[in-house]
């Protein structure tokens, strides 16, 4: 399978990508580098609970972003509630409070589009389950990037509205069920061997 080095991986979620992303986080080794960074539509007076339950489930460091700091290897990093989450050319992260984006702040548009300018064909994007069209716009500009693209089969998914519309653009590089998510190690240049390698705590 072809790899190459990617800088980063940007993922957008909606209703029921929960239980997805603990699966995916359960396959990353503590070796794992590349950071992620994810755009979920949270309630807008989250305090940080999911950040928190996310921390005690993976080998990798799990903070929310704040403005203007710099992003790192090792770190799964997700948006605040209530605000927007962007990547900078410095390879620093913007929060805003401009409008919503498809009814959405955080907007997987709005990190997705940001990213692909700042990474271009250095990133992957991933769409999961969700019940709105966000994140369709943002697969686009990945793509015209010339970035990799990746969608939650719609079949798998709890509410498959997201990855549908997103591989409706045809944009979509590959489709993977939830059970197929390890793979995306293998497009990094990883073993998937170090799937089961996760320490709690």
């Amino acid at each position: 399978m072809k790899t190459k080095k990617y800088k980063a991986i940007v993922i957008g979620g909606s209703a029921g990508s929960m239980e997805v992303l603990l699966k995916f986080f359960h396959v990353l080794p503590k070796t794992f580098r590349v950071p992620i960074i994810i755009a979920c539509h949270l309630h807008p007076l989250d305090n940080g609970g999911l950040v928190e339950f996310f921390r005690l489930q993976t080998n990798l460091r799990v903070k929310e972003a704040e403005d203007k700091e710099q992003i790192r290897s090792g770190y799964i990093y997700f948006s605040p509630a209530n605000y927007h989450l962007l990547i900078e050319q410095d390879n620093t992260f913007s929060l805003s409070v401009d409008p919503k984006v498809n009814y959405a702040r955080p907007s997987i548009d709005v990190l997705f589009e940001s990213a692909a300018v700042a990474w271009a064909d250095e990133l992957i994007g991933i769409i999961l389950t969700g019940a709105n069209s966000d994140g369709t716009a943002g697969i686009c500009a990945i793509k015209l990037n010339q970035g990799l693209t990746i969608a939650q089969d719609p079949s798998d998914s709890a509410y498959p509205v997201m990855p549908q519309a997103a591989i409706d653009t045809g944009k979509i590089d590959i489709i993977l069920c939830v059970d197929e998510l390890d793979m995306v190690l293998q497009y990094i240049g990883l073993d998937i061997k170090t799937k089961g390698s996760h320490n709690a705590g």
